[in-house]
């Protein structure tokens, strides 16, 4: 096991590594003046400036190095966790992330929550309930949920619960009130995706034989359901939410846009409009690293869950060990 997390630990810095410097090259790429964007968010004339005094502002920001200067240089800082400061803002990153980090998080947690108990409700009551036009009604509804955009779900609770209603305020980040809909919003298009592989793994799952025997012996359908093939039927869904776990918190771009929420999701939008290197490869490996750390836990609740996966790979230890002999 311990072989298994450090080999997992050196694969997730790889995956930070290959992030960091993929997202400063786009960056570079871009059309467009940082100094030149970063003094406009000063509210300074760009075109009243002197070429000395922009060359001093280059120089303050590191921006007249080489590039590979630029990149060794931020990348070393970034291994000591300094993401330089800001351009547009002029404050360190790492404090621009602790003020708008919190509020993503809550939301992105409510969000996969949300989505995990609707999901799983839907795959349940389609393959509990018997065949018919609620049961295919509940088969077909995760499609929908898939092909629907974010920003489309967002401005239609927008009209309908904030216009429309009043139940709930169309935007801003003050009260429990201001996350329903943007977690609503992140929840829908995650739900479907887990109700339609739940639903598949269920389908499966209750065709097994030992399914047919726990019937055999009278339990009800429920139980059979719950208490045999839940567990075996779980595992699928459990790869794929650890893709969708990243994928919720990078949909928070679109969500916070939407409803003017004041997060991650968007100041990395402000910042890719900006140029503001350091704060974008900070959101990058902030969300690398979350999507590694999820799918690294995903991986080490497979034995809890089906505990063949242990004994699979305790089996193997021996021969690995055992010399090949060849085959006369």
């Amino acid at each position: 096991m311990t072989r298994y997390v450090l080999k997992r630990i050196g694969q997730a810095a790889l995956v930070l590594w290959a992030a960091y410097t993929v997202t400063f090259a786009i960056l570079y790429l871009l059309p467009g003046d940082p100094v030149a964007l970063m003094l406009s968010a000063n509210n300074i004339e760009v075109d009243s400036l002197t070429p000395q005094e922009r060359e001093v502002a280059a120089a303050r920001l590191g921006l007249d190095r080489p590039l590979w200067a630029q990149y060794l240089g931020m990348l070393g800082a970034a291994l000591r966790g300094d993401f330089g400061v800001s351009f547009a803002k002029g404050i360190p990153v790492t404090e621009l992330l602790a003020q708008r980090l919190p509020g993503t998080l809550t939301l992105s947690v409510i969000a996969i929550v949300l989505a995990l108990v609707i999901g799983v409700a839907i795959a349940f009551l389609a393959t509990w309930l018997p065949r018919g036009r609620l049961a295919d009604l509940l088969r077909r509804v995760p499609a929908v949920g898939v092909s629907v955009p974010n920003f489309w779900i967002g401005l239609l609770l927008i009209q309908v619960f904030a216009f429309t209603l009043g139940w709930f305020p169309a935007m801003g980040s003050e009260g429990w009130q201001s996350l329903v809909l943007p977690a609503v919003t992140m929840a829908i298009p995650t739900a479907a995706v887990l109700a339609q592989v739940l639903t598949r793994s269920f389908d499966d799952t209750l065709a097994e034989a030992y399914i047919a025997t726990a019937r055999a012996k009278g339990l009800s359908r429920f139980a059979v359901q719950v208490r045999h093939a839940f567990r075996n039927a779980a595992l699928p869904t459990l790869t794929i939410l650890g893709l969708l776990v990243g994928a919720t918190v990078t949909g928070s771009i679109v969500v916070e846009t939407v409803f003017s929420r004041n997060g991650v999701g968007r100041l990395a939008q402000e910042s890719v409009l900006a140029q503001d290197i350091p704060v974008v490869q900070a959101i990058v490996v902030l969300a690398a690293a979350a999507f590694v750390v999820v799918n690294l836990i995903v991986d080490l609740l497979y034995p809890l869950l089906d505990p063949r996966i242990a004994r699979t790979a305790k089996a193997r230890t021996p021969n690995a060990r055992t010399p090949n002999v060849s085959r006369a």
